[in-house]
């Protein structure tokens, strides 16, 4: 049976990808801010606050794709193992005993005797 192994690649990708969108946030905050500044039109200064909220957002992303990333129980749909490298996750997780596990591909509650996934139809 395979389960995921830990891995880094798409964790770091998302880390990149949201210190892309603070830096975008940033750039936007002070463009819309020096365009609207002298506006006549009332509320229009509320538009460099969208680029705060993203910066906001950006920077729980990195934050959260970071820990992914580097802490010990990291997970990624990437790499796959044997059973008898790593634990399956979803098993360690919702098993309430032995004889349950759950399919590594759609989380179907299987017997521990089925080869295959009655829901997914995969191999186990």
């Amino acid at each position: 049976m395979k389960s995921i192994k830990p891995g880094r690649g798409p964790s770091m990708q998302g880390f990149i990808g949201s210190i892309a969108t603070i830096l975008f946030g940033i750039f936007w905050t002070f463009m819309t801010f020096s365009i609207t500044k002298e506006s006549p039109i009332a509320g229009t200064q509320i538009f460099p606050f969208f680029g705060l909220i993203v910066i906001g957002i950006g920077i729980f992303q990195a934050v959260y794709h970071y820990k992914n990333a580097t802490g010990k129980e990291r997970m990624s749909i990437v790499d796959i193992v044997d059973e008898n490298e790593e634990k399956d996750p979803l098993n360690a997780r919702f098993a309430h005993h032995e004889e349950e596990k759950f399919c590594p591909y759609c989380g179907t509650n299987v017997q521990t005797d089925f080869r295959f996934c009655p829901s997914c139809g995969k191999a186990l």
